[in-house]
């Protein structure tokens, strides 16, 4: 029998992750530092018609120029953007570690179910800001950054404003795609049916057009359309996964108290790796 580990052993562990966590994230974010011309067209690119999306769509030709307002400003979005992406990078190693801290407390069927639960909501995670980038941002971009209201006025779009949209709309995207991970894990639960799902689809319909409103703000219905296609397909999957789990009556919890039975040990004796 393995020792049981005190409160400080767990508190010296959770330290001892917490540091690689950090020493990843950072380290990466010091690596594309050094990158900075190949990080900037990559962030750049959708503001100029060479973008494949708009290639795609036979967007009219367009260049957007931005301009610097500050004079720490491009230092300091350089360096924010760096941490952004060196954190993304080392995301798969973050996540081992601290599950590699969680998983000795959980018993196998927890285990096997907190694998397949992470992996499908850090999957949907980057699908979401794949889609923005390539999709949703590009629009709003195009849309916005060329739209006026007079002839008399002059577009000036500021660096920190370009940058600060790209990384919210992908943080808002990366979480939108996550609806059918939150709606598996509620099915699960006993608490979300299908058949709730399908008689409220047309709430949902209106509630996806608001939201992409609000996300893109354009008066440009095939832009609007665009850009709700993407969550309502998202919803109409969830419908799908959904109904497939409650075919299966037994709760997430039933699944987690069986685990438990059958286990021979308490987990709360295993000690997480330091290492």
């Amino acid at each position: 029998m393995e020792e049981q580990m005190t409160f400080w052993d767990h508190l010296d562990v959770l330290r001892g992750s917490i540091i690689r966590v950090l020493v990843a994230a950072v380290g990466m974010g010091f690596g594309v530092f050094f990158l900075k011309d190949r990080l900037f067209d990559l962030v750049l690119w959708p503001r100029s018609s060479d973008f494949p999306t708009y290639r795609l769509l036979g967007a009219d030709p367009f260049y957007i120029r931005l301009v610097n307002t500050e004079l720490t400003e491009q230092f300091m979005i350089h360096m924010k953007v760096s941490l952004v992406m060196g954190l993304l990078v080392a995301s798969p190693y973050i996540i081992y570690i601290l599950f590699r801290f969680i998983s000795p407390a959980l018993y196998e069927g927890e285990r096997r179910a907190s694998i397949r639960l992470v992996g499908a909501a850090y999957t949907m995670f980057l699908v979401g800001i794949i889609v923005n980038y390539f999709l949703i941002f590009p629009l709003t971009v195009r849309f916005l950054g060329t739209y006026s209201v007079s002839s008399e006025v002059e577009t000036m779009l500021t660096l920190s404003s370009y940058v600060d949209t790209l990384l919210l709309m992908s943080m808002v995207f990366g979480i939108v795609f996550e609806i059918p991970v939150i709606a598996w894990l509620l099915a699960r639960f006993g608490m979300l049916k299908h058949t709730w799902m399908a008689e409220y689809r047309r709430h949902a319909i209106v509630a996806i057009l608001v939201v992409a409103a609000i996300i893109t703000p354009t008066a440009d219905i095939m832009t609007l359309i665009v850009v709700s296609l993407p969550i309502w397909l998202l919803y109409e999957v969830s419908i799908w996964i959904v109904k497939f789990t409650n075919a299966n009556p037994q709760t997430l919890q039933e699944c987690l108290e069986e685990s438990e039975s059958s286990s021979p040990s308490s987990p709360s004796s295993a000690s997480p790796s330091s290492s």
